[in-house]
């Protein structure tokens, strides 16, 4: 029987074992082979048994049951969604060997060679909410075609020593049967250059087309104002688009909560039975009030009493065409996401992508001009010299806007920190005696960094140190003896949970751990300044 090394390796052991992860139970069989099937597996099949018996139970009920169909189909949907749910989680199996990777489920079975395979990745999938967490799965990366995911093993909780091993044994045979493209275990998430955009896009598509969807209603709805506001009231045996009134006694009122449509109920249900009014408006009439209906186009606009009156709410022009340019702002969002990972497309697929939020702020900017404007200027935007004039201001703040945007979302490699580093060499050696406190931190537990405390690095007048703040209280001295530069790039996979997406990552070498490197992250220039403080103090004679 073989078992997992401490490097992912598979060996020998005495006897059998598994290895639990949060999605998916997994055995190391005797020649190097890995088995994945689902925990729980007893209860999916009582599920599967359950939704079975409720999408019978449904077809017989919506067939012989007699009364509503309705109910029955519901209920049948219900049972049948469940059960197919559950089967396809419980014949879900994976299996690796020499030979390659097989994986199957109870709608497809794939199979492929070590050969084939050119990495194996794992997919972040973040669930926001109350109760946030984060899931990921194991993605193949064929060396021909395109991208799929194994159905096991599953981590649900982002912290399971589970889905670690069985992905250490995965690439440990991998690397003896296969040969990866690297050694590195790539985590792509929706921060990262390697998730598809085709979401943003549709997103961005539907919104665009909501947005057209009301522009188009603009002018219709302006001319019904107009006509509205225009209205008389209605000569002998006339109707349509003047104002004509009827009397009527209300027989009782049904005031639901603000949110909700409240009602008044007419006597003898004339003219009409009940009427759908606002909240406060079903609070101001009272049961016997004999009220004024003012009727325009067959529908009650109006209702006159005593002690209140309602009128519906007439759509302006400048209400749907705000509607509209908010739909059309809002579209940008998605639509930046989507031009920032087709400009981040010769990055890495794990490599952390620039917050889209400085659009997100232009976008906000030209929605404090551009929302007023069609308010005031629905149907005309270029209908005077005024609104010329807001258009002409407003358009050179938007595309001043977006020009600091796409500056600011440009992706700045380690080569460009490298050329910044030999022109803060002389800021550095101005500052050597006058304390300076930079904002980083270094992402491992170690001796001078316990539990991640630090939040900066002091550089100055005295030692290199980790400090919790902006001074030296509490520091700890950064042996830089034993710390030597391997290489500066950008936050990768999971990185981007840990600091900001504009930093960058320095990974050194400690000499009393050289089996694991210690990452120090940091803004480009201030990463670029402490390393060139780091190997100023490891060689004073060369600074």
């Amino acid at each position: 029987m073989t078992e997992v090394g401490d490097a992912g390796e598979v060996r020998e052991a005495g006897d059998a074992g598994g290895v639990g992860a949060a999605g998916g139970v997994g055995e190391i069989g005797a020649a190097g082979e890995v088995a994945c099937r689902p925990p729980y597996e007893r209860a999916l099949w009582f599920f599967v048994a359950l939704g079975t018996a409720g999408a019978g139970a449904g077809l017989v009920g919506g067939a012989y049951g007699g009364g509503p169909a309705a109910p029955w189909a519901g209920a049948g949907l219900v049972g049948a969604l469940v059960a197919v749910a559950a089967l396809h989680a419980a014949t879900a199996r994976v299996y690796a060997d020499a030979h390659g990777l097989r994986s199957r489920t109870v709608s497809r079975r794939r199979s492929v060679p070590w050969s084939a395979v050119a990495e194996l990745r794992v997919c972040l999938t973040y669930a926001h909410g109350a109760r946030a967490r984060q899931s990921r799965r194991v993605v193949v990366v064929p060396r021909a075609g395109r991208p799929w995911p194994l159905p096991l093993p599953r981590d649900w909780s982002g912290a399971d020593s589970g889905f670690d091993a069985r992905l250490a044994a995965l690439r440990a045979l991998h690397r003896r049967y296969g040969g990866p493209e690297s050694g590195h275990l790539a985590v792509v998430s929706s921060r990262t250059a390697g998730r598809g955009w085709a979401g943003s896009l549709a997103l961005c598509a539907l919104l665009l087309a909501g947005a057209g969807t009301a522009a188009a209603f603009v002018p219709h709805t302006a001319s019904d104002r107009r006509a509205w506001e225009a209205a008389t009231p209605c000569a002998a045996g006339e109707h349509g688009d003047c104002l004509s009134t009827v009397e009527a006694v209300v027989a009782r009122t049904d005031a639901q909560r603000p949110k909700k449509t409240s009602w008044l109920y007419f006597a003898d249900g004339r003219p009409l039975e009940r009427l759908a009014v606002s909240f406060e408006a079903a609070r101001g009439f009272r049961a016997g009030d004999a009220v004024r209906l003012t009727v325009w186009r067959g529908e009650v606009r109006e209702v006159t009493g005593d002690r209140y009156v309602w009128r519906e709410h007439i759509l302006a022009a400048g209400e749907v065409a705000v509607l509209a340019a908010g739909l059309g702002l809002a579209a940008g969002y998605p639509g930046a996401r989507v031009l920032l990972r087709l400009r981040g497309r010769r990055l890495p697929d794990d490599e952390v992508l620039p917050s889209a939020l400085p659009f997100a702020a232009a976008l906000t900017g030209t929605a404090l001009w551009l929302l007023p404007l069609c308010y005031v200027h629905p149907t005309a935007l270029f209908g005077s010299a005024g609104s010329v004039v807001w258009v002409a201001v407003g358009a050179h703040v938007t595309v001043g806007l977006l020009v600091w945007a796409w500056r600011a979302t440009r992706v700045r490699t380690p080569e460009e920190t490298g050329r910044a580093r030999d022109a803060l060499r002389e800021a550095a050696a101005a500052d050597a005696d006058e304390d300076v406190f930079l904002p980083a931190r270094f992402l491992d537990h170690t001796d001078y960094n316990p539990h991640g405390f630090g939040t900066h690095i002091a550089l100055g007048g005295g030692a290199v140190a980790v400090t919790p703040g902006p001074d030296r209280f509490a520091a700890r001295a950064v042996p830089v003896e034993r710390l030597t530069v391997t290489e500066v790039r950008r936050p990768r996979g999971a990185d981007g949970d840990t600091v900001p997406r504009g930093w960058h990552i320095a990974e050194l070498s400690d000499a009393d751990r050289p089996d694991r490197p210690v990452r120090l992250a940091a803004a480009p220039d201030d990463l670029a300044r402490i390393l060139r403080a780091l190997e100023a103090a490891r060689s004073p004679a060369g600074a």
